[in-house]
């Protein structure tokens, strides 16, 4: 890792125990995925200037290609359980609190936690990067939010995570990097996709989603089907 790296981990660390600590935080300001490659620093925000969709042009021509593959033996808990402590070699792992609050803290403004608790995130503001909407949860509506996985680990399946070591899915899953929270119909909207068959409706993020997703996806050796790079290759022009 480095010392770039590091200090972002470290600052990421730093965001969120600032935000957990206290009953309400300092709003979170959207990190462009070019400079967010741990992870660890808030949202998504869109990639505007013509340098940048250069950069992340470059990025995505990087992929590797190939079909997909067959979806024979997924199930969830092929990943672990779900949003359980249990990654190793990602930002917050075995930290003590459910990868989803982790998200959630790092993510929301006026975090709000369960009296008692060092991690269950009750309550919060969000502006989904997906459609721009602001949501004002509460825990008692969960789904509202959900936390997607920008390379959805039904996509990570067919392109090749049955041959992975299972301490290799455990942090595909839990990567914060692979991680945002969002409104929840259109993650549910999305599903499985890849780009070439669902991007956010906000057309502003869409260059600033594909990267991430080729983020993730050369951090983990993970092939995309033509379609979807030919398509995350048009977001960025």
């Amino acid at each position: 890792m480095s010392t770039k790296d590091t200090v972002a981990v470290l600052a990421g660390a730093i965001i969120v125990v600032s935000l957990v600590s206290n009953a309400k935080s300092p709003p979170a300001t959207a990190a462009k995925p070019l400079g967010n490659i741990s992870g660890v620093l808030p949202g998504l925000a869109p990639i505007i200037s013509d340098p940048d969709r250069s950069e992340a042009r470059g990025l995505i021509k990087r992929l590797k290609v190939k079909a997909f593959g067959p979806n024979t033996g997924y199930e969830r808990t092929r990943y672990g359980g779900n949003w359980a402590d249990e990654a190793t070699g990602v930002p917050y792992a075995r930290n003590g609190c459910r990868t989803r609050d982790d998200l959630l803290a790092r993510d929301g403004r006026n975090v709000k936690l369960r009296e008692g608790s060092t991690c269950e995130v009750v309550s919060m503001e969000l502006t989904d990067p997906y459609t721009g909407r602001l949501i004002e949860w509460h825990k008692d509506n969960a789904d509202e939010v959900q936390v997607d996985h920008v390379v959805p680990l039904n996509y990570g399946w067919r392109m090749g995570a049955p041959r992975w070591a299972m301490s290799k899915r455990l942090d595909f899953a839990n990567d914060p990097l692979n991680l945002l929270p969002v409104y929840g119909d259109a993650n549910e909207e999305k599903d499985a996709s890849g780009p070439a068959n669902w991007l956010p409706p906000r057309r502003e993020i869409r260059c600033a989603y594909v990267t991430r997703f080729a983020q993730v996806a050369l951090k983990y050796d993970l092939p995309v089907t033509s379609a979807d790079k030919k398509t995350m290759l048009a977001q960025c022009r």
